[in-house]
């Protein structure tokens, strides 16, 4: 039965569609430090990486990086080779977003794009240089980038979604530790919270993070040698203790 079936299909028979494009919303939290008299937290912006396009279509408009997956490679490895050419970036947080298919999205014909997210180091986007086919590379907050520019494609509803994900991500996981240092301080973790999740308010966040059951053991002290507790005054008058993320996943439910 197998075997009449294979001899008698006939891929010629049906479309394919005319590119399958795997597109990045690449986000960075940039640091910018204060001019305090007293020590304090450096303020901080989430924002994603633009390119501007050079060809049509939308030639001149503002655009996500992305590229053309290839017969020999996955859609996952498109996505990985296109963040390493955008970025210098080999591995980090890259992530499947979904599925943007709907008719007429580009000009070119029926182009089905995979979407996918990636949180990369502010300094690797600040350096970024133009490839050959995009005239500028930008760093733009969401809000420059969703309610001031006019983006090609369905590329806003693509950073719409994808803002949406890293914010459920940021309270229901440990995406944070993308967007810190090794060994960092508990009002460091709740600031990047709070920057990428602005509605996010918690006045008892320290006793919540370091206490509650269903999060125990995502953060452990950090310690020298000696095992003697490790603390930083960098942004604060009074040391303050160092934690670190462990491997460590939370199963958290809604519920509790």
């Amino acid at each position: 039965m197998s075997e009449n079936v294979e001899q008698t299909y006939n891929a010629k028979k049906y479309r394919t569609p005319d590119g399958v494009p795997a597109d990045i919303v690449m986000f960075t939290l940039t640091k910018r430090e204060r001019k305090t008299v007293t020590k304090t937290l450096p303020l901080r912006e989430l924002k994603v990486m633009l390119i501007r396009r050079k060809k049509w279509p939308y030639a001149g408009m503002w655009a996500l990086p992305g590229g053309f997956c290839q017969e020999d490679e996955s859609i996952y490895d498109a996505a990985t080779r296109e963040l390493k050419e955008e970025t210098g970036v080999d591995g980090g947080h890259l992530e499947y977003l979904g599925v943007y298919s709907k008719p007429g999205r580009d000009p070119r014909g029926w182009i089905i794009s995979h979407a996918f997210f990636a949180l990369v180091e502010e300094w690797m986007l600040e350096q970024r240089q133009a490839s050959d086919d995009a005239g500028e590379v930008g760093l733009f907050t969401l809000q420059e980038a969703l309610e001031e520019l006019e983006l090609a494609f369905d590329h806003h509803d693509i950073i719409t979604d994808a803002y949406l994900r890293i914010q459920q991500q940021m309270l229901q996981t440990t995406i944070a530790r993308q967007f810190l240092p090794r060994h960092f301080t508990l009002s460091e973790l709740y600031q990047v919270i709070q920057t990428v999740v602005p509605e996010f308010k918690e006045p008892n966040f320290i006793r919540k993070i370091t206490s509650t059951r269903s999060r125990q053991g995502i953060l452990k002290e950090v310690s020298d040698e000696a095992g003697n507790p490790l603390s930083s005054n960098q942004y604060s008058q009074r040391p303050a203790q160092l934690y670190m993320f462990t491997d460590h996943e939370p199963l958290l439910s809604i519920y509790t």
